[in-house]
């Protein structure tokens, strides 16, 4: 019998079992795709601190990134630069295949191809039924993590609740032998939320958008805008889709059972990036059960430790981010070329800039950094919410 059961071969779920593998469990990961590193919907931006925290080579980075331009619904700029590199673009085919290929070596076992059907537990043990290669099996286990990203039907079937809200992630890889630095637009291409382009190398840049309705439509209306303007060769691209999670589950953990990464929520509510927050609670998922398991203790009671663990780490910092998103999705293109206004005229994204504490990781300083502000304090305060206790 394998002790856990890992349900995704990402990048969260390859650490969780690398890590347990390391402490000397018998750790199985199930992937529904054939092979390791086809996600095509992330942009594989992190910051320079996740780089450096999980030993990210540089063999696995396509550029490393110091500067960046905002764009405004009516097209005025924020050109915003340090000296040192603030952020990294990641071969997601490479880095995704890197770390299935540490948790390998560590002891974990693979199977490809392998769709998940369910995941049954009961007081003894845990079951995960896949199916593959014309066969279905299921697979016993002390315990299953869930690490295979935003996928409601199945938290909702393990008795965890739904996401309380979520959005649409949507990305195409374009030819752009122009493109010098990363592009972030805000306008009617992606209602509430913001475009991006990204140099991915070789010439090639990512042109993706989020948000809550119709993301194809509002995509292939943009390629179509920046190959008119130049910024790429042609509209015509694949395009790839992904659900990401704005607030976590109400619960991602329970008996025998752990949830990890997208899957629990585990992203950054402004920017939709999730690879460092599911990397981080992938190390408290994996010592949380190390000792469960140690222990004999797979209860909900004690994998609870997991989720006050994670909270503690990333609670505030997701609770800022998602009501700063909900802000943002108030604001009028008027009110967003105001602002930028206001930032520029009045030196704030260079006070910004030279800031210690304002991280790419972490957004939240930079939120609070910014309503610090009475100028933007005050056009925030005027925004009618449609919320409260976020």
């Amino acid at each position: 019998m394998y002790d856990v059961i890992v349900v995704g071969g990402g990048p969260a779920g390859s650490r969780v079992a690398g890590r347990l593998a390391e402490k000397g469990h018998k750790v199985l990961v199930l992937e529904k795709k054939g092979q390791p590193g086809t996600k095509s919907a992330c942009t594989g931006i992190v910051g320079m601190e996740c780089i450096a925290a999980f030993d990210i080579e540089d063999s696995l980075i396509l550029r490393k990134v110091n500067s960046a331009r905002l764009f405004s619904p009516s097209g005025n700029i924020l050109h915003l630069y340090r000296q040192d590199p603030q952020a990294a673009v990641l071969d997601r085919t490479a880095f995704d295949i890197s770390m299935v290929e540490r948790a390998q070596k560590a002891g974990a076992e693979y199977m490809f191809n392998a769709h998940v059907t369910g995941v049954a537990v009961e007081r003894d043990g845990a079951s995960v039924t896949a199916e593959g290669k014309g066969k279905t099996q299921t697979t016993p286990a002390r315990a299953a993590v869930i690490a295979c990203g935003f996928n409601p039907g199945l938290l909702e079937k393990l008795g965890l609740g739904m996401y309380k809200d979520y959005a649409i992630g949507t990305q195409g890889e374009a030819e752009a032998p122009h493109l010098d630095e990363v592009e972030v637009y805000f306008g009617d291409m992606a209602p509430g939320f913001f475009a991006w382009l990204v140099p991915a190398g070789q010439k090639k840049a990512r042109a993706g958008l989020i948000t809550r309705e119709n993301p194809g439509l509002y995509l292939k209306k943009w390629l179509a805008e920046l190959a008119g303007a130049g910024k790429i060769a042609s509209p015509d691209v694949p395009i790839h889709f992904g659900g990401i999670p704005l607030k976590p589950p109400p619960r991602t953990y329970g008996e025998r059972l752990l949830v990890v990464g997208d899957a629990a929520g585990q992203v950054k509510p402004t920017s939709g990036g999730g690879i460092y927050y599911g990397l981080l609670s992938a190390d408290i998922a994996a010592d949380t059960l190390h000792k469960a398991l140690e222990d004999d203790d797979l209860f909900a009671k004690r994998l609870s430790r997991y989720e006050r663990g994670w909270r503690k780490k990333l609670g505030s910092e997701l609770r800022t981010g998602y009501q700063a998103r909900r802000l943002f999705e108030r604001l009028s293109n008027r009110q967003i070329d105001r602002l930028f206004k206001m930032v520029k005229d009045g030196g704030i994204d260079e006070a910004l800039l030279k800031a210690k504490d304002v991280s790419f990781d972490w957004h939240g300083r930079t939120i609070k950094a910014l309503l610090k502000y009475q100028a933007v304090a005050k056009t925030i305060g005027r925004i009618k919410l449609p919320f409260r206790n976020v």
